[in-house]
């Protein structure tokens, strides 16, 4: 068990409580979320080790593993995968200026977007740590995909684009992670990273029944602030912040159902479209945010 006495983000020993919430995927367990006072990172408290984690992801429901359509709320959210996974290869080639290249995906799931960037004709190479995710990948698409430790394999200065599709905030190597993803860029390279953004409209209204939280598999909650501060030390920059639209509305919807045992569309349609609105206003505010990011070049 993981029990923090510092942030993990900014290493300060300012750190409070923020409040609790519940795994409300599999197991019902309830879990501690602390505050960083100087960096505001929020991290969840007393989780498993990186080896026992398995059992919290063993669930029909955690779609990016079984892919599953069952429920209005799968359906919807494979409907509007569909889009994203346009919007997101039309981002990758506009930010790397590229229309083939190589591209790593951390944390494929069953491999629908290495799917699509493939189709595009780029050179791809995933990697994820569920076994049944991956088996899916190679039924689904033919894609052999490697186990997530192969990374620290991986050569250094060879891809054009790295993305992690909300992965970031289940990898317990967190500061490791970003030194190698820095390592694998070529120079003029760009990351991807999606996160959730619990300083958003939503999870301020949901508090700990939204559904971003999603303990103990996400270890961290990041806010813009201290995606900067973790970036910055190891010699990255953020060059853009693009807003998720579809989030608000998926999240809102399984949240709407945390809170009160059953799901009322209407009310998180709602919740999801006002997030977005006061988005409209500042961006740095949406359900969920990717972060563009390169290296920072030393003259």
């Amino acid at each position: 068990m993981i029990s923090y006495t510092k942030c993990p983000v900014c290493d300060s020993k300012h750190i409070n409580d923020f409040f609790s919430a519940k795994d409300y995927t599999v197991s019902g367990e309830v879990f501690k979320i602390v505050i960083c006072n100087e960096c505001t990172h929020l991290f969840t408290q007393n989780v498993a080790l990186q080896n026992d984690i398995g059992k919290y992801y063993k669930s029909e429901n955690y779609i990016s593993h079984s892919d599953t359509q069952a429920g209005i709320i799968n359906k919807l959210y494979h409907a509007i995968r569909k889009r994203t996974l346009t919007s997101k290869k039309k981002l990758i080639n506009e930010e790397t200026k590229k229309l083939k290249g190589k591209i790593l995906d951390i944390g494929c799931g069953t491999g629908a977007f290495l799917h699509t960037m493939t189709e595009a004709g780029w050179s791809c190479t995933g990697l994820e740590p569920d076994d049944a995710a991956r088996k899916k990948a190679l039924e689904l698409y033919k894609i052999e995909v490697k186990l997530s430790h192969e990374i620290f394999d991986l050569p250094d200065n060879n891809y054009d684009a790295i993305t992690m599709w909300h992965v970031l905030e289940h990898v317990h190597q967190l500061n490791e992670y970003i030194e190698q993803l820095k390592n694998m860029l070529n120079d003029n390279g760009k990351i991807f990273i999606a996160v959730p953004n619990y300083t958003s409209y939503d999870a301020r209204h949901y508090g700990q029944y939204w559904a971003a939280y999603d303990v103990p598999r996400h270890l961290y909650h990041f806010s813009p602030k201290s995606m900067h501060h973790l970036l910055r030390q190891h010699g990255l920059k953020i060059i853009k912040i693009k807003p998720m639209w579809y989030d608000s509305f998926y999240v809102s919807m399984l949240s709407e159902h945390y809170k009160n045992g059953k799901s009322n569309i209407v009310k998180a349609f709602f919740i999801g479209l006002l997030s977005n609105v006061k988005t409209m206003f500042d961006k740095e505010k949406c359900s969920s945010l990717i972060y563009i990011i390169e290296k920072i070049k030393i003259l």
